[in-house]
């Protein structure tokens, strides 16, 4: 508790400010995109700050509603037919992922390969840089939050782009400008080191200054004056009261239906995958590498579902966006992801109208470097360092995100990054080693039949009056047709006149022969 609260706390206060900003325009702009009401999506933004950020085993990851669900949500609230009722299906499945997490199902999470998650943080760099050219522009006709290559308003990712620039709002640039250079200046040391400069983070100025920009345009510019789609836009409430009638509850009048469950079972599944893939890829970013259990993961989403389905809000995940934006602002502990859920509890009830004068171009700026710090060119490079073998499924991965949405880009690395892991382990698994005509043929670990061709090309190389050693000391297994094989060979080296030594066998291959 002295760690959470002590010497941390001012740098976890300021990351949850900087979350806060990013998580409010996304909250709403996934709720409307899922065809549910704005307040669904703030809902799940607290209930993913409060109690799965107490919950989590996670230090610097953010939970709330997910854009990878957005599809998901939208076609499950049209098939159940009303909100309460996909309400219902989504309380089922927090009970599921609780009960995932209990049996630590979560451990599938350890099976990522490492170049697809940097691929897919990569990805993410470069979706929130491109998709945040259109609200820098002033052009917000798409919502805030969607990552999808086909978009909802029929554009994709680049031909948003390209409208945005036909149909920019002017008034909206000198604010996404001014923005930058007031966050790369708070980039600086100097000015984070700076008594004052330092205690604010450089995002409530930049939106700070987006919103004085657009109101002295009322005084000296009214035709740049930026309104309506371009603000975010949250409900105001005049009262507390007020929060009930906006809060939907769910009805279970459907829970002995099929389609029922098999709507909870999808979110309780493709909800369960996106948090693990998110908490690993926010553990790779955590300066201090520290790793999450994936299991008490799925444990707290599991509640947090549950809540947010009993009180009208959206799935909960982990998110990276967040997640990134929490550690690129210097989060420390798991208190700024809960500060920035209690932000958004009291501010959106609290100044509701002055939220609702921030630009979201000044806001795009915020992501602009969100999503530098996880694209930077260095990445690519220090990754092409390593080899083909995690270059292709990293670069797979990220094009294939980048044209298609998260889920089905991971599934893409994924095919990639095991077909790559498998080949490194088929090379390491059987070896050939030559010197002055001596030959040593090394299995070792696993030798499945998968390894039978690699072992007969091997086999065939070596030439007639050769010495040959094969030495299986370190193999643990060894398949019966990779036996057969050796088999074979040492029944024919008599007749080629090799001298053959056999090390370390478990398996009495010769007894065959």
């Amino acid at each position: 508790m002295n760690t959470l609260l002590g010497s941390n706390l001012k740098y976890d206060l300021k990351a949850s400010l900087v979350v806060f900003l990013v998580a409010l325009p996304l909250c709403l702009g996934i709720a409307i995109a899922s065809g549910a009401p704005p307040m669904s999506g703030l809902i799940a933004g607290i209930v993913g700050g409060i109690v799965v950020g107490a919950l989590s085993g996670s230090h610097v990851s953010v939970s709330g509603p997910a854009a990878g669900l957005t599809v998901i949500v939208l076609d499950s609230i049209s098939s159940m037919g009303t909100f309460p009722l996909f309400l219902a299906t989504l309380v089922v499945a927090g009970l599921i992922q609780l009960g995932l997490g209990i049996v630590k199902a979560g451990v599938i999470g350890y099976y990522f390969p490492h170049a697809v998650i940097k691929g897919m943080l990569t990805a993410i760099g470069l979706i929130l840089i491109l998709k945040q050219i259109p609200h820098a522009l002033g052009y917000d006709v798409d919502l805030m939050g969607d990552q999808a290559f086909l978009q909802t308003d029929n554009h994709n990712t680049f031909s948003e782009i390209w409208y945005a620039i036909k149909y920019h709002s002017i008034g909206a640039i000198p604010i996404v400008l001014v923005a930058m250079a007031i966050l790369i200046l708070f980039e600086q040391p100097k000015i984070q080191k700076h008594k004052i400069f330092g205690a604010v983070p450089g995002a409530l100025w930049a939106v700070i200054s987006g919103i004085v920009i657009n109101s002295l345009y009322g005084i000296w510019k009214p035709e740049w004056q930026l309104g309506g789609d371009h603000l975010v836009n949250i409900p105001v409430l005049d009262s507390i009261s007020e929060m009930g009638d906006l809060m939907t509850f769910p009805d279970f009048s459907m829970i002995g239906e099929g389609a029922f469950w098999i709507v909870a079972l999808t979110i309780a599944i493709i909800g369960s995958l996106e948090s693990l893939l998110s908490i690993d890829a926010a553990d790779k970013i955590d300066p201090h590498k520290r790793v999450t259990p994936p299991s008490k993961e799925l444990v707290a989403q599991g509640v947090g579902n549950t809540l947010s389905g009993l009180i009208g809000g959206l799935p909960v995940t982990a998110v990276i966006v967040r997640s990134s934006a929490n550690v690129a602002s210097g989060a420390k502990t798991k208190m700024s992801a809960i500060f920035h859920g209690i932000l958004l509890m009291i501010l959106v009830l609290a100044i509701p109208n002055i939220l609702n004068m921030i630009p979201l171009s000044c806001l795009a700026a915020v992501l602009f470097i969100v999503g530098y710090k996880l694209a930077k060119p260095s990445i690519f490079v220090n990754i092409y360092k390593h080899g083909w073998d995690q270059f292709i499924p990293f670069i797979v991965t990220v094009v294939a995100i980048l044209f298609t949405d998260l889920l089905v880009g991971i599934g893409i690395g994924m095919v990639f990054g095991l077909f790559f892991v498998v080949k490194t382990n088929f090379v390491r698994s059987v070896t050939l080693t030559e010197m002055n005509g001596n030959y040593l043929v090394k299995l070792q670990k696993d030798v499945s039949f998968l390894n039978k061709a690699l072992l007969m090309k091997y086999l065939a190389k070596i030439p007639s009056e050769s010495k040959v050693v094969i030495n299986a000391q370190k193999a643990q297994f060894i398949d019966h047709d990779i036996q057969e094989v050796l088999n074979d060979f040492i029944a024919s080296c008599p007749d080629r006149n090799i001298r053959i030594a056999v090390e370390g066998y478990k398996f009495k291959i010769h007894e065959n022969i």
